[in-house]
């Protein structure tokens, strides 16, 4: 008896991460207009998530540096990216979208946020406050 509930709890468990995902899923594919923020300066930026890949620009040309590439959901509130396009070398790379960011969803706004510990970049936050666009 003890089995079949441990087993009805593991199948319940399952169920709920899916449907999580497909939440995921269904808030983030679409397009998303709003600012990125490193330390007070502030730019414009768009981003488009579909089916897991991503692109986007700003305003300010590599402020921050968005071209496009794949995403994945890593546990309850972390995406990482995964940048796919080439770059120069005359510019700071961690303004490069990539890697693992936190994230939230409140409505049809997502927040992104990264804290930077190492590259010299003590208590630098990076965070892009993004407004979904239904057409």
């Amino acid at each position: 008896m003890k089995s079949k509930i441990i087993i009805l709890i593991g199948i319940l468990i399952f169920i709920v991460a899916c449907s999580n995902d497909d939440n995921f899923e269904s808030k983030i594919n679409g397009r998303f207009t709003g600012t990125f923020d490193r330390n007070g300066n502030i730019s414009n930026v768009e981003l488009n998530f579909e089916n897991g890949t991503f692109s986007g620009s700003s305003e300010i040309i590599k402020f921050p540096a968005i071209c496009s590439g794949k995403y994945n959901r890593i546990g309850f509130n972390k995406i990482e990216f995964i940048n796919e396009c080439p770059w120069t070398a005359e510019f700071d790379w961690s303004l490069i979208l990539g890697g693992v960011w936190n994230y939230t969803f409140n409505e049809n706004e997502l927040t992104l946020i990264r804290y930077h510990s190492d590259n010299g970049l003590d208590n630098t936050e990076d965070k892009y406050i993004l407004q979904k666009i239904i057409e």
